[in-house]
Parts: structure tokens; C-alpha cells; sequence
């Protein structure tokens, strides 16, 4: 039997802010998801099962929060799942949903991902001592720097490129209502003369730590049909994991990364996905990752990814955009930030991105990563329905 096509008929975000008090955890997912089913133009009880991610439980010290988040997402007596993949969980949640309706399991799914950072203290949960982890040396940044260093040796980039990189998705944040920073006054010198906080992550190229929720309707045949707005069609989606620390491990450019964009690409027919893709929404929590991750997604050739980003290609108006939504560098709840790559990728292909929107757009890739470059997920959505 023929999976079921799986199409995106709506989707929400919360306000993302550094501290969202307004509102508690159940408060902030129900923001999102009931945005994402007003765009659907559905009712809670038209969704038949709810998917729900968010990053480790110690991050706000309330463990298995979704037993009593069940109530704010009207799956008190529907099957509700939980999915954890440390930063990459958002789009692992999205393709755990997405993996219901193929298989016809349910017709209509609610995927639901958030984090409230004000509420946690990421930092230390990221720096727990030995034998509890390895430490990443205050926080992510530490553990990351010495990959990015290891990159620009191998490459040969300029250190002038993460600059570049975080400039870009800033001022592309200033055309999305929902991104947490807007940085009206942002300027290239400001960006280069941010403190080095891990060299050479500077301030201004590293995210903020944000409070948000992100949401999506999935449904099949159907259900698309029903929409009232043109759906996003999944092309293709995958996940893959490896461990952290083993050796020869490449974590400039990770197998499981690679392998997984690999079989997207098979999924929806992609020969050439530099040309064949018109959008990316790329997993950036520190700037240099753009031009890593164009070379672990074969959008670029080894020690070329770098080039891309100086020569423009990657800004709005270039021959592929990345992150026109401000990316992760501008919203970061850490739980929510890779189902928002998935969702803006979808807004793309749907048309539906606002000022942000790529003209033409009708190919998108979301792309999210999580631990230390251990898991990844991603997808490929259309504007037409994949063929048959």
C-alpha cells in the first residue's frame, strides 16, 4: 500500500520573547497551537492525536511536562507522544507526526514544540559535571568553538565570515513579526565589534535564549483537500542520529548530517539540491554553522560553503536564500527552534511568509540539529503534491 501523502494545512507560533511571564508553560503552548488551528481553520476536536518535543526536562526542572500539558492541547483521551532529541527535537516532533499520518495510523495530527528558557537555566543544564556528561565548558558555545575553529583551519575561511552570517539573519529577523530580536540599529561594525564571548563566536553571532512555542496541522489527502488555504506537501523527511564523541568523528562535517540530507533528497527526487532547492530554513545557533552545514548538506563542496556566504548567495535576494526568517540566531527556544525551521519552510512553499517571503519559492528545505552534532532531522515540503 501506498503511504499517505502528508500535507501542512496549518501552522502557529507563540510571541517569542526572552521572558514570556504572561503566560505559563501550558499558556504558551496553547498560543501556538491554537494559531496553528485557526490557520487550519480547525477545532481541537478535529485533531485525532498530539505530538509534542521539547529539549531535556532539566532545562526547566519540570519533568515529563507533557502529562499535564495534555489538557492545554485537548488530547485528555487522545493518544499524545512525546519525542526528545535534544536541540533537534522540534523537527523530530514534526516528522514523528508527519510519520502517523503516512501510515494512516491517524488523519489529522497536532505537532507542538516549545521551550520557556526564562524559566530554566540552560547554561548550567548544559554544563553538568563529570560523571553526570562530558562537560561542554560553559555551555554550548564552549563545545562548539573548537569544531568551528577546526573548520576555518580546514577551509581556509576569513574570520570575517560568521559576522557576515549574523548580520544577514538579523536584519532578516527585522521582516518577521515573530522573531524574538530586532535589532533596528544593526550594522555590520556593530556585529565585529560585539565581545568575544568563545573564540571566535562573538556576542552578536551566537542566539538568544528565548521563550516560544511553535505548532503544526498535518493531514492527509483529505484533509488537504478540506483546506482552506493551499497546504505544504512533504517531498521527503528523515532522521538520523550518531554519538556524541567517537573516534574519527568528524564534527565538521557529520556523517549522520550528510546521510541525512541524503536521503531527503532521494525521498523527493532531488539531483542537485543547490539548484533544485529555492529556500532553506538551516539549524544556526552560532553563525559559523551556515557555512558548515551548506557543505554537511551537499549545497556546497567541501571548503566552499564559506565562499557562498561572502559572495551573498545565501542573503534574501541571492541564488539560495538561508533562514529569510531571522533563523535560530534571532529565536531560540531551544525545544521549539527546529520545528519553526520546518515551519518556516513550509510558510515558504505555502506563500504565506509575510515581508520574509521568497518570491517563487515552491521547494524548502527545514534542517535541525541537536547534542553534539548527534541528531539531525530534516524535511523537504512543496508547494504541489509529491508524485505518485
Amino acid at each position: 500500500m501506498n503511504a499517505e501523502p502528508v500535507a501542512v494545512v496549518g501552522i502557529g507560533q507563540s510571541r517569542h520573547a526572552a521572558a514570556r511571564r504572561d503566560v505559563s508553560l501550558a499558556g504558551l503552548v496553547r498560543e501556538a497551537a491554537r494559531r496553528a488551528l485557526d490557520d487550519a481553520e480547525l477545532t481541537w476536536a478535529d485533531i485525532d492525536a498530539v505530538v509534542i518535543g521539547k529539549a531535556p526536562d532539566f532545562f526547566e526542572g519540570v519533568m515529563m511536562p507533557e502529562l499535564y500539558l495534555a489538557d492545554a492541547l485537548g488530547a485528555v483521551g487522545k493518544p499524545m507522544l512525546r519525542v526528545h532529541t535534544a536541540g533537534s527535537v522540534g523537527g523530530s516532533t514534526a516528522l514523528v507526526a508527519a510519520d502517523l499520518v503516512k501510515a494512516r495510523v491517524h488523519p489529522t495530527v497536532l505537532a507542538v514544540a516549545f521551550e520557556k528558557q526564562s524559566e530554566s537555566n540552560a547554561m548550567w543544564g548544559l554544563s553538568l559535571p563529570v560523571p553526570f556528561q562530558q562537560p561542554l565548558l560553559a555551555g554550548a558555545g564552549g563545545f562548539f568553538a573548537p569544531h568551528i575553529r577546526a573548520y576555518i583551519r580546514r577551509s581556509g575561511a576569513p574570520d570575517t565570515v560568521g559576522s557576515l552570517v549574523a548580520y544577514k539573519d538579523r536584519r532578516n529577523a527585522l521582516k518577521n513579526p515573530y522573531a524574538h530580536l530586532h535589532e533596528h540599529g544593526i550594522t555590520l561594525e556593530k556585529v565585529r565589534a560585539s565581545p568575544m564571548l568563545w573564540d571566535p563566536i562573538r556576542y552578536s553571532e551566537t542566539c538568544p535564549s528565548s521563550d516560544g512555542a511553535c505548532a503544526m496541522v498535518l493531514t492527509g489527502r483529505a484533509g488537504a483537500a478540506r483546506s482552506p488555504r493551499s497546504p505544504a506537501w512533504m517531498h521527503g523527511g528523515a532522521m538520523r542520529s550518531e554519538p556524541t564523541l567517537f573516534a574519527g568523528k568528524d564534527s565538521v562535517s557529520p556523517r549522520a548530517g550528510r546521510e541525512c540530507a541524503a536521503e531527503v533528497y532521494r525521498q523527493a527526487g532531488i539531483a542537485d539540491p543547490r539548484r533544485e532547492i529555492d529556500v532553506v530554513e538551516m539549524y544556526v545557533p552560532f553563525s559559523w554553522y551556515e557555512p558548515m552545514w551548506l557543505e554537511n548538506l551537499g549545497l556546497a563542496a567541501e571548503g566552499e560553503g564559506w565562499r557562498l556566504t561572502e559572495a551573498g548567495v545565501t542573503e534574501r535576494d541571492g541564488e539560495l536564500p538561508v533562514n529569510p526568517s531571522g533563523g535560530v540566531l534571532s529565536t531560540n527556544p531551544i525545544g521549539a527552534s527546529g520545528m519553526i525551521r520546518f515551519a518556516e519552510a513550509a510558510l515558504q512553499v505555502r506563500g504565506q511568509a509575510g515581508e520574509h517571503q521568497i518570491d517563487g519559492a515552491r521547494r524548502a528545505l527545514g534542517h535541525a540539529y541537536g547534542g553534539g552534532s548527534q541528531f539531525f532531522a530534516m524535511w523537504l515540503v512543496g508547494s504541489e503534491p509529491p508524485a505518485t
